[in-house]
């Protein structure tokens, strides 16, 4: 039976299932060696224990419903194409036993909506295809990835239609969770100092005359001369935000004047890094070299480190505490479902 399991929200496309018995490991084998809650720093987290090269093609049943090495092959291939790189091979075992407990959670609230017989609206699932399809360039492109993944339009729709009765569930379930207080909000922020450390700053603006990174040093030379002609403007009293707007490359800069906001160290490429920490407020620097182009940068704050004050983080904190109870709550509800559940696994 071909199916498509998400990783908790997310679609991902699987392939054929199998129903061949194989003998099951003891449940708890599954579990991640580090859950939502745990206090690592206490408890060094065991290493995951080690799962066979090549996947069986069952791999868990779950309430008798198969969960296939193709599946879990599928889910991590996801999370490489999320992540721009693949798995590391000393961490595959523990991203190979995490996606297999993301499939049987899933699969758990699947079961539990067709107890609970959820039921969503029509257009809700024409909304989510709709989404779905406009990740792609076109409907071909659409349509001819349905059939390498020997996907149906119907088969998509009724996935579609059990994320989000998955959806539904876990809105009736966790939506209701007691408001973070003020004195959580205060304890977290005293409690995690570091995390509320900021480096010296600086709030600084460019113009960038670029060339391609492929360029010759004919280009380059011709762009440097252009830009030499644009830093003589700034430096004999030319309105350096104007003057960006009129000549700088940088399209996401140049409305703003070439306003880059502020930032800290790492965050540019080194030599405009260096360049623009070295230059006091209203100060203009030389021409400088990225694989860019050339940059003119001109540094209109400075802000030395400092310690973030509880009230310009305390909606940041509010948001995340509430992110984080709404986590435990979420692993609460699939911990119960599975002390109530048949959950064999065969790695």
């Amino acid at each position: 039976m071909t199916r498509i399991f998400a990783l908790i929200l997310t679609l991902v496309l699987a392939a054929c299932s199998s129903d061949t018995p194989v003998e099951p490991l003891n449940d708890s084998a599954a579990g991640a060696a580090a859950s939502e809650g745990a206090d690592a720093s206490q408890t060094p987290a065991e290493p995951a224990r080690p799962v066979p090269a090549q996947l069986p093609e069952v791999v868990a049943y779950v309430n008798g419903e198969p969960i296939t090495g193709n599946d879990v092959e599928r889910g991590i291939s996801e999370l490489e194409a999320r992540a721009g790189q693949p798995v590391p091979p000393g961490q595959r075992d523990q991203v190979v036993r995490d996606v297999l407990d993301q499939l049987i959670a899933y699969r758990l609230l699947i079961q539990e909506t067709q107890e609970r017989r959820t039921s969503v609206p029509e257009a809700d699932v024409d909304a989510r295809i709709a989404a779905l399809r406009a990740q792609f360039p076109s409907d071909e492109a659409f349509s001819e990835t349905l059939q390498l993944r020997q996907m149906t339009l119907a088969m998509l729709r009724s996935e579609a239609r059990q994320s989000l009765q998955v959806d539904a569930l876990l809105e009736s379930e966790l939506s209701e969770g007691p408001p973070v207080t003020v004195e959580e909000i205060a304890t977290f922020y005293e409690e995690n100092p570091a995390d509320f450390q900021q480096d010296e700053q600086v709030r600084a603006s460019h113009i960038l005359l670029g060339f391609p990174e492929d360029a010759d040093e004919a280009t380059k030379n011709e762009v440097r001369t252009r830009a030499a002609e644009v830093l003589n403007l700034v430096k004999t009293g030319a309105d350096f935000a104007g003057t960006a707007r009129q000549y700088s490359d940088d399209p996401g800069s140049r409305p703003n004047g070439g306003d880059l906001g502020f930032f800290q160290r790492g965050q540019m490429v080194p030599t405009f890094e260096e360049a623009a920490f070295a230059l006091r407020p209203a100060g203009i620097s030389d021409l400088v070299e990225s694989p860019f182009g050339y940059h003119i940068i001109q540094v209109t704050e400075r802000m030395p480190p400092r310690t973030i004050p509880l009230a310009e983080v305390r909606q940041e904190v509010q948001l995340f505490l509430e992110g984080r109870n709404r986590d435990l709550r979420m692993q609460a509800l699939v911990d119960s479902l599975r002390e109530e559940s048949q959950v064999d696994i065969y790695i």
